[in-house]
């Protein structure tokens, strides 16, 4: 293996390892979420025709799951080398900035994929789901992985400590993820937290991913593309910059 190559292998062991923390543990909370919801509100909301709430609920649960575990797996890995002091190690390899990046944002991506993966094959004998487009599935998935893989990179380069990395994720990562049409669709909300919402690019992630699903969603699944990419652009050019000058990480 080339050293990027070999950085890949060891962040995605890191997770397979504990696979029953890491994987069957999210996995567990997607099933919870969908008997609890599913069974309280099947026949009172509903939200396309045709289509049960328990089918529009799964997708979003797996999405969800992609885009927090894509997130964990960056950001646990920086702050757990940071706090241990195994990093300098890390530093001490003729990596570049771009290796690092390929490699903990890959090794997010296949994380997300995989604990989204087992959502969906737990989840799916609850509803019956239809594969509209599956390209779009595959595009939504990869791309939120890569978006919340690469935010906790910037994430874990700027914690020092497991408190600010916790802050981040309970203050910016799961409000925004919930709130982005995971268990509802914008079009139930009044016209003010629609705006909200249309401000909010894990609502685009979702819907996009959905679209997949079923064919229909709460806007073109283009103008998601686009934003998801410029989002992912902005995100990925700041966590190399980062990555560059060895913040936090040199000092």
């Amino acid at each position: 293996m080339t050293g990027w190559q070999m950085l890949l292998y060891k962040e995605v062991l890191r997770f397979w390892k504990v696979s029953f923390q890491t994987v069957a543990a999210p996995v567990l909370t997607a099933v919870l979420y969908l008997m609890i919801f599913g069974h309280v509100l099947e026949d009172h909301v509903k939200v396309y025709d045709s289509i049960s709430y328990t089918a529009f609920l799964v997708p979003g649960l797996v999405m969800m799951s992609v885009l927090q575990n894509a997130f964990a797996n960056s950001s646990s890995s920086l702050i757990q080398s940071k706090i241990m002091g195994n990093l300098v190690f890390l530093m001490l390899t003729p990596l570049s900035h771009w290796h690092w990046f390929i490699a903990y944002v890959g090794s997010s991506i296949a994380r997300g994929l995989v604990v989204g993966s087992g959502v969906f094959i737990v989840t799916g004998w609850f509803a019956h789901l239809s594969f509209a487009a599956p390209l779009w599935i595959l595009v939504f998935a990869v791309a939120g992985a890569a978006l919340l893989g690469t935010l906790g990179l910037i994430a874990g380069l700027w914690a020092e400590k497991f408190d600010q990395l916790a802050a981040f994720q309970n203050f910016v990562i799961m409000p925004m993820t919930f709130l982005s049409g995971v268990f509802y669709s914008i079009h139930s909300l009044p016209a003010f937290w629609q705006t909200v919402s249309h401000l909010n690019p894990f609502f685009y992630m979702i819907d996009g991913f959905r679209y997949g699903f079923f064919g229909v969603s709460d806007v073109s699944p283009w103008l998601s593309l686009g934003i998801v990419g410029v989002a992912l652009g902005i995100a990925g050019v700041l966590a190399v910059h980062l990555l560059r000058i060895g913040y936090k990480i040199r000092s």
